[in-house]
């Protein structure tokens, strides 16, 4: 039986209103679609939810009414406002840091989200850039999202139809001259619009090696041959188990978990997230 049909002497569900939560599934009752949410954005006055389906499609809805949750009618309001208690170092000064090194503001709310964007290539770039820049980003009103693989960044940047007030910034693995990453990031740079895309890069060939190896007892990471998967070479390197997926999850988490701020990453990542977030955050941008 189909959990939205109402029977013709059965009472008709009153809606109740519910604040938006990420990762909430929701389905659009005029539509059908259905699917996760990843962001709320601000447009003309009235605040959108971003929903993802299983296939990865993003679509943009009204808040308000006209939800399905867990089968029954919502008036999704927007998300109640997060307010954490400031964490992090403390400057010579006495006021709280971000991990990334920049002044924690308290007591202000993180703000919509905008309409640029970053995109990360996976998710292991994704949770370490939340942990050294989320607080940043989120003051800003920046989300970042995920490629899945750098291969798919021409068709992420075509539907995403960059503007001077809609820009883009893309952090990408290994962007060395000669690399595949080098030449996609030119065909990118060439599309219509690429001129608001930045795309910047580190050179390692995977973003575990933008933590500082002392981190993990080692004084560099491991060479690993090529043709052998470099986070399996690198466990294997630590002697860490790396028999499958699930030991690389949890190899990465340790890692991970040794990064307390942006003292513990190299260089050459900290200046590009910085740039990144400099760009999409200029003035006139969205």
């Amino acid at each position: 039986m189909d959990p939205h049909r109402v029977g013709p002497t059965a009472v008709r569900p009153e809606s109740v209103h519910v604040a938006l939560t990420r990762g909430m599934v929701l389905e659009d009752r005029q539509t059908g679609f259905v699917g996760a949410a990843v962001a709320v954005e601000k447009s003309g006055g009235k605040h959108l939810v971003v929903l993802e389906d299983r296939r990865g499609v993003h679509r943009a809805f009204p808040l308000g009414p006209g939800f399905w949750l867990e089968g029954r009618p919502v008036i999704v309001d927007p998300p109640a406002p997060r307010r954490r208690p400031p964490a992090g170092p403390v400057s010579a000064g006495g006021r709280r840091l971000t991990a990334s090194g920049s002044y924690a503001v308290e007591g202000k709310r993180a703000r919509v989200a905008r309409a640029s964007r970053i995109w990360v290539e996976g998710k292991h770039d994704a949770e370490l850039v939340e942990k050294v820049w989320g607080d940043d980003l989120r003051h800003e009103g920046v989300v970042v999202l995920m490629l899945d693989g750098v291969d798919n960044l021409e068709e992420v940047m075509a539907a995403f139809g960059p503007s001077p007030q809609r820009r883009a910034g893309v952090l990408v693995d290994h962007l060395v001259p000669g690399s595949k990453e080098s030449r996609i990031a030119e065909q990118v740079r060439a599309m219509p619009g690429g001129e608001n895309v930045l795309i910047l890069g580190h050179p390692y060939v995977d973003v575990w090696q933008a933590v500082r190896p002392a981190r993990v007892g080692l004084q560099a990471w491991p060479e690993i041959p090529r043709g052998t998967d470099i986070k399996h070479g690198t466990l294997e390197a630590l002697g860490w188990p790396h028999a499958d997926q699930a030991d690389i999850a949890r190899g990465w988490q340790r890692i991970l978990a040794t990064v307390r701020s942006y003292k513990d990453l190299e260089p050459s990542l900290l200046g590009r997230m910085e740039e990144l977030i400099d760009f999409v955050t200029a003035p006139g941008t969205r």
